[in-house]
């Protein structure tokens, strides 16, 4: 899974603390990627972060963590 978001953003560090937590027991792994090293992302992305991400780079949710969407997303790449 992929978070997009921020370093200084509030609810970035909560969902980033939130997966890291949930990875090992859900068996997946987390990459961080802060958008503001990607003028790209910036643009895509802008205030919706964080932005969680499956495999494929759907979006699962954002601002918050959705723990129905992301074990309904994990079930499909099992």
């Amino acid at each position: 899974m992929t978070l997009y978001g921020r370093e200084y953003c509030g609810l970035c560090t909560s969902m980033r603390e939130q997966l890291v937590r949930l990875a090992p027991d859900r068996g997946f792994s987390v990459r961080w990627v802060d958008i503001d090293d990607d003028e790209a992302l910036e643009t895509r992305h802008g205030e919706w972060v964080p932005v969680l991400a499956d495999p494929d780079d759907a979006e699962i949710c954002h601002y918050h963590l959705d723990l129905a969407a992301l074990d309904d997303r994990l079930a499909k790449f099992r």
